[in-house]
């Protein structure tokens, strides 16, 4: 079922949101102070790409150790993350869960077309 799913959210943006967070990794890697964060890039590009039948787990949960970019330290990569690639990949994300008034309406009728035939086939 997983394979379904992931093929089918490949089609319909997985690709270009894993596309953003590879294009994301080589933005951070380009900065070197960001080379933590561009690792981290690639592998959500990853999870992007294919998300059925993976989770994201905490490293502190994992190993025990705490995460990249958590220190005092690490509040300038941060910053440099959320301008540099954060806020858009974050409107990305937001953009392709929109659609527009017709399709929406379009998914309604289907919809609805589905429980008449299910409803007729019953009867």
């Amino acid at each position: 079922m997983s394979l379904i799913l992931n093929v089918i959210w490949v089609i319909f943006g997985g690709f270009f949101m894993a596309l953003g967070w590879m294009v994301s990794a080589v933005i951070m890697a380009v900065t070197i102070i960001g080379l933590p964060w561009a690792r981290a890039c690639l592998n959500i590009a990853l999870y992007a790409l294919w998300p059925f039948g993976k989770e994201a787990v905490s490293r502190k949960l994992l190993t025990g150790k705490d995460d990249l970019g958590t220190g005092a330290l690490c509040v300038i990569g941060n910053i440099v993350w959320f301008v540099l690639v954060g806020i858009w990949l974050a409107l990305g994300h937001v953009g392709k869960a929109i659609v527009s008034k017709e399709m929406a309406a379009e998914a309604r009728r289907r919809a609805a077309t589905q429980k008449l035939d299910a409803m007729q086939a019953t009867a």
